[in-house]
C-alpha cells in the first residue's frame, strides 16, 4: 500500500467533492428522506463505483498511453469542458 498515493488522491478528491452538485443532490436526498443509513450508504456505494470505474479506466489507459500523455489529455479535457460550459451559460 502506498500511503502516500492514498492520503493524496484521498484529500484531493476530498477537497474536489465539496460543495459540488453530488454533495448537494446528497444533501437534499438526506432533508427529504430523514433516512440517514440509506442516504450515506447509498451515496457512498455510488461514489465508489464511479471511482472504481475511473481507476479502471485509467489502468487500461496506461497501458496504451504514456502518463504524460494522458494528465495533457486530463487538462485539455478540463478546459474544453469549462469553455464550453462558459459559452453554454452566456447564451
Amino acid at each position: 500500500m502506498d500511503w502516500r498515493i492514498l492520503l493524496t488522491t484521498f484529500g484531493t478528491v476530498f477537497l474536489a467533492e465539496l460543495g459540488d452538485k453530488t454533495q448537494l443532490a446528497t444533501l437534499s436526498f438526506a432533508a427529504a428522506s430523514r433516512s440517514f443509513w440509506s442516504v450515506f450508504l447509498g451515496s457512498s456505494l455510488a461514489l465508489i463505483a464511479a471511482s472504481l470505474i475511473a481507476v479502471l479506466a485509467g489502468n487500461v489507459l496506461a497501458r496504451f498511453a504514456p502518463t504524460r500523455w494522458v494528465h495533457i489529455g486530463a487538462g485539455i479535457l478540463f478546459v474544453v469542458i469549462g469553455v464550453v460550459l462558459v459559452v453554454r451559460n452566456i447564451r
